[in-house]
């Protein structure tokens, strides 16, 4: 076949290969092993049945079309009541673009603020997509990394560091991916300082939010921030509307009819009923306070089990559907711990290194799995960690 275009050929996967321990554990887990998946965010319920059932309607009333590039106004309308709740900030429908899920609004953002070769900056840990996103727009980046012992919170003065003279955007994910660390107001004013210095974007990765462990705070509530600030959101998390890929993005108006062009040529809209259903669980708040008390009381639950571990240290996991443990005391690498995990207890886990080298030597736990599950899976950790420090030793 003719050559493929190196755009293409450079989306390519960033960190280790800590996907091949959740990969291999799923393949376990379909051939009928008993494996405990904790390694993966995906819930571990349906979507509630008030979603469904209005999505069902939209179906049944006919709505099969094209709908308006930016999302039909009703959905537009309520995610403006949903951003407006959520940042602080008045915002107006203008202000918001739907997208198939927070992924596609996250490469919105990138492909509307980074041109070919310009550079942006990186606060790591970090979701795994977003070198790759920033490799689709051809753009250079740098990450930041946090420090686990400073509660993965962003380090100003090291983020200042690596502006350059051609950086454009600073991208920041709170409640984060994969920590579960929720940034400070003292953080966040501190990035917002080198965001207007140095007149850059701020790309703020928030589709957790509900599930923070105290009250969110967006940087763009922030003095001079809400110009300059680009929401990433999704209903997938609050909602539970994993497979449903609506998500949006919230920034300045005349941003977001620049961003209706770059619709046109790829999503062309999103789907009529999906739409639709959305707006209404959105404006009803179908199973948002259920699933945020749901991973509240399982966050509890799992590091409750896990207090008192012999070399075990919890790091960030005040919010978000994750806990991340320090096991570097036990095993420097990993990922040959999240593997000798596996095959000892059956349990998968995700690598810390696999999102960057500020996890390293962690492990990130998802909370998706029932209570008493979590609990087996701590005990089995705890009998896993007195075993591997004997065989070490």
């Amino acid at each position: 076949m003719p050559h493929p275009s190196s755009r293409l050929s450079n989306i390519i996967p960033s960190g280790k290969d800590g996907w091949e321990v959740h990969f291999a554990a799923m393949n376990r887990k379909e051939a009928g092993e008993p494996i405990i998946m904790l390694s993966v965010g995906d819930h571990d319920f349906d979507t509630p049945a008030e979603t469904v059932e209005a999505c069902v309607a939209a179906v049944r009333d006919g709505y099969h079309h094209y709908t308006q590039l930016p999302g039909i106004p009703a959905l537009r309308e309520a995610m403006a009541r949903i951003s407006t709740q959520s940042t602080g900030v008045e915002t107006h429908p203008d202000q918001v673009i739907a997208t198939p899920g927070g992924q596609a609004a996250l490469y919105a953002a990138v492909q509307g603020t980074v041109d070919r070769g310009e550079h942006a900056i990186v606060v790591a840990p970090y979701y795994a997509t977003y070198p790759g996103t920033f490799r689709a727009a051809e753009a250079e980046f740098t990450v930041v990394e946090t420090r686990a012992a400073e509660g993965f919170q962003p380090n100003a003065a090291e983020i200042e560091k690596a502006v350059r003279p051609n950086t454009r955007a600073v991208l920041i994910n709170t409640p984060n991916n994969p920590t579960g660390a929720v940034y400070t107001r003292k953080s966040l004013e501190a990035l917002a300082d080198i965001c207007r210095r140095h007149d850059l974007w701020l790309l703020s990765d928030e589709v957790y939010w509900t599930l923070g462990g105290g009250e969110h705070l967006s940087p763009r509530a922030l003095p001079g921030m809400a110009e300059r600030t680009l929401v990433i959101n999704s209903m997938s998390k609050s909602h539970g509307m994993t497979g449903w890929r609506i998500g949006w993005l919230t920034g300045p108006e005349d941003f977001i009819t620049l961003l209706v062009n770059l619709n046109l040529v790829t999503t062309y809209g999103l789907t009529d009923f999906v739409s639709r259903a959305a707006a209404e669980a959105l404006d009803k708040g179908y199973g948002v306070k259920e699933i945020a008390e749901r991973y509240a009381g399982r966050r509890t639950v799992f590091l409750d089990a896990v207090r008192g571990m012999n070399d075990v240290t919890v790091r960030g996991s005040e919010g978000g559907m994750y806990v991340m443990l320090d096991v570097s005391a036990i095993e420097r690498d990993d990922e040959k711990f999240a593997w000798a995990f596996l095959e000892s207890e059956s349990v998968a886990v995700m690598p810390g290194s696999s999102f960057g080298e500020a996890a390293a030597g962690h492990i990130r736990i998802s909370l998706c799995q029932h209570e008493d599950v979590l609990r087996d899976a701590a005990n089995r950790l705890r009998r896993f960690v007195s075993s591997y420090r004997s065989k070490a030793a």
